[in-house]
């Protein structure tokens, strides 16, 4: 490859081999050349004049691409669809003749649309489940681990490190419900005509409505779908492409905000992404950890969520049956959507197989704030010693602010607790403070929802999925 063209780096740098061989022009044309064959064949079984040697041609040529032939006809016609029809029939003489017969360009480049992209979408959900898979063992493994827990990222009531994980394993499951439901639905073009009235079809078959629609149906069967849209103009709607970028998007979203989280916490030294041994954070700084996988997770998926509105503009700006402002915008906002999408995905794996917890640090930062979150305790049970509520109450706010002042002014460690040691209104004991201040105290039921949630929601779903397949790796 030439060094003085421009290369697309989610080809070159962030997308795996799966994904990239999806949206190939291997993957394309052998694509068109099965569907010339479930056509063929349909026409064939229907009571076309074709020949089953005809049909035998084509199937021995069907991966047997000369491109070569294609690109200089294209050249010459400046129609690529049609460069392949001329290109196929040049190594299949014999079926020549039948090749496309009756179709249109989009049922070729629609329908093979269609099925790169659902088997673009199910390399995602086997991705996804793997990433829920690698974060449900890191959840169940930190379940019981206390830490500060941020609202508006100021100090809150503690959590656990596996419960706030379930946060970020509950948003991918969400996303995945949503590509579940794509895949549910999915459906070909199947064989509609040039305005989506059939009307060269009907021709073929001598105005024989029943065989038409069998045609239809025998081509995407044939393809492994169970059916076709019902209506159509000469393409499928592009509202399809809006939905699936719209689900991508949503996938991407999850994903930043579990790398937000992770920088922000390896910011804090409480947990930090993978670090290679030889890696190198800074050219100036030797001694920088940067998290650089989830800063260039977070790159990716700001482009995939600021990508997905190209097939919103698309899909609405469509003119009746068809008009061709779609084509060279799909031909880069749908494969980059899913390529840099496999690139996240692949981080995410990553990163979450190779998180470091440092509980020492998660402890230190408890420990700083822990005094006032124990202050609800402590009235409790000085009122019970016999103490008043109101009175008590004031003289916490009092203390409280004392030593918050000690701590931002002086830089000293919380010492509130000592302070309400040593005030007889409260009439407790070192000790018995010493007794409320065990972190686990305070995570209420954060280590049963992870554990409830991990075996009663996660596992099922992935043990549904079954799926067993290997994230592939990258050069980070």
């Amino acid at each position: 490859m030439s060094h003085k063209i421009y290369d697309s780096p989610l080809s070159k740098r962030y997308s795996g081999d799966q994904m990239k061989y999806l949206f190939s022009e291997d993957k394309k044309f052998k694509t068109w050349r099965k569907l010339w064959i479930a056509l063929a064949e349909s026409e064939k079984e229907l009571g076309l004049k074709i020949t089953s040697e005809q049909i035998e041609e084509l199937i021995r040529f069907k991966d047997d691409l000369n491109l070569e032939v294609a690109q200089a006809r294209e050249r010459e016609v400046r129609h690529d669809v049609m460069s392949h029809v001329y290109a196929y029939g040049v190594q299949c003489p014999l079926a020549a003749p039948i090749i496309h017969l009756g179709a249109t360009s989009c049922f070729v480049g629609d329908n093979t649309d269609l099925i790169v992209m659902v088997e673009g979408l199910e390399l995602v959900h086997k991705k996804m489940i793997q990433v829920i898979r690698i974060l449900s063992q890191f959840a169940l493994e930190q379940a019981d681990q206390p830490t500060l827990a941020f609202t508006h990222f100021q100090a809150a009531q503690p959590t656990t490190v596996g419960k706030r994980c379930t946060l970020w394993i509950q948003d991918l499951m969400m996303d995945l419900e949503d590509v579940e439901y794509l895949l549910s639905k999915k459906k070909l073009l199947g064989s509609k005509g040039t305005t989506g009235t059939q009307a060269s079809f009907l021709e073929l078959f001598d105005g024989n409505h029943e065989k038409v629609k069998a045609c239809d149906l025998m081509i995407a069967k044939k393809m492994g779908y169970e059916t076709v849209f019902d209506v159509s103009g000469q393409t499928y709607s592009r509202k399809v492409d809006s939905q699936i970028l719209s689900v991508l998007s949503g996938i991407a979203q999850s994903a930043t905000k579990f790398s937000n989280d992770i920088r922000l916490l390896q910011h804090l030294k409480e947990v930090e992404e993978p670090f290679a041994k030889s890696q190198i954070g800074s050219s100036a700084m030797a001694y920088k950890r940067n998290p650089m996988r989830s800063e260039r997770m977070a790159s990716l998926a700001r482009y995939v969520m600021v990508d997905a509105h190209n097939p919103v503009i698309t899909a609405s700006t469509q003119w009746f049956e068809r008009t061709l402002d779609d084509s060279a915008n799909k031909r880069i906002s749908i494969p980059e959507a899913f390529l840099a999408i496999d690139g996240v995905l692949n981080l995410y794996a990553d990163i979450a197989d190779g998180l470091v917890v440092y509980p020492k640090i998660i402890e230190k930062h408890l420990n700083e704030e822990l005094p006032f979150m124990m202050t609800e305790n402590i009235l409790m049970d000085a009122v019970k010693a016999g103490g008043n509520r109101q009175d008590l109450h004031e003289e916490i706010r009092r203390l409280s602010m004392e030593a918050g002042r000690v701590v931002k002014e002086e830089g000293k460690e919380n010492d509130l607790l000592e302070r309400i040691a040593s005030d007889p209104k409260f009439n407790l004991t070192k000790d018995q403070l010493d007794a409320l201040s065990d972190p686990k105290l305070y995570v209420g039921r954060a280590p049963e929802q992870t554990h409830e949630y991990i075996e009663n929601v996660v596992k099922p779903k992935i043990n549904k999925c079954n799926s067993e397949t290997t994230i592939e790796t990258i050069k980070l």
